[in-house]
């Protein structure tokens, strides 16, 4: 498997790429206090089987649903199930898609109703992270340089970023090289060539770093329970900068007409 994509590769890399934005866009139009996380997952397989795709994650070394849904102190991997979002919970909603062999995989952090000012805070700045990492994400840096940048930045406010799990690269496997850490030294690291794909995702807490599995063998959340937030984009790595193959303007053409 090369590390590099052909540029028709990146077409159809794109193309799932941007069903996520669009199914995340979706599932936006029913977020509110009152709702079922696995409504929210029924919707978004729906409407990825009507637009001849199939879920990524469904299936994926067994994970049964569409949907990673993880709420407040969750971190990633959250099962939807009967759980009836409330006014104040973030909401960390990540959906990948497989079509036409390639994968597309992004997540979106939303705040449900009128969220605390510290958790808005960490939604904003996380997201901002997401970019500070993109802006290294060209040839010629090295893995280690997005991690930094996404480090820098959002311990400068207190926050921690979680160190067990990381981004990655893409293609038509959901997983694959290099790992893409949030952290890391400046020139560590595999370097990075004009093609190579990268879904680039900053899990970061409000509290401590450190985070546990729940019992159901895939939902990781912060061992003090304080919430955390996360993005993730997929990205082509070109010689001037990144190219960002996913979209979270469907999304926010959604929260903001709300």
């Amino acid at each position: 498997m090369s590390i590099c994509k052909k540029e028709e590769e990146i077409v159809l890399i794109r193309e799932s790429s941007l069903l996520v934005g669009k199914t995340l866009a979706e599932v936006a139009k029913i977020l509110a206090p009152g709702v079922k996380t696995i409504d929210l997952d029924k919707r978004a397989e729906e409407f990825i089987r009507d637009h001849g795709a199939v879920p990524g994650f469904k299936g994926y070394n067994g994970f049964p649903f569409t949907l990673c849904i993880s709420v407040n102190e969750q971190v990633v991997h959250g099962f939807p199930g009967e759980r009836i979002l409330e006014d104040g919970d973030l909401v960390s909603i990540d959906c990948g898609v497989l079509k036409n062999g390639f994968y597309g995989d992004s997540a979106y952090s939303f705040a449900i109703g009128n969220v605390a000012q510290d958790v808005r805070l960490l939604l904003d700045r996380t997201k901002a992270s997401l970019y500070k990492g993109i802006e290294m994400a060209v040839a010629g840096k090295r893995v280690g340089d997005i991690g930094n940048a996404i480090q820098n930045y959002v311990e400068s406010f207190g926050y921690s970023v979680v160190r067990d799990l990381v981004g990655h690269g893409l293609g038509s496997n959901l997983h694959e090289k290099p790992e893409v850490p949030n952290y890391g030294r400046r020139g560590s690291g595999m370097k990075l060539k004009d093609g190579m794909v990268l879904a680039i995702e900053p899990m970061i807490n409000l509290g401590s770093r450190h985070v546990i599995q729940e019992a159901d063998g895939w939902t990781i959340r912060t061992a003090d329970r304080q919430v955390s937030a996360h993005f993730e984009h997929d990205v082509v790595i070109r010689k001037d900068e990144a190219e960002i193959l996913s979209t979270f303007d469907f999304i926010e053409e959604i929260i903001n007409n709300k």
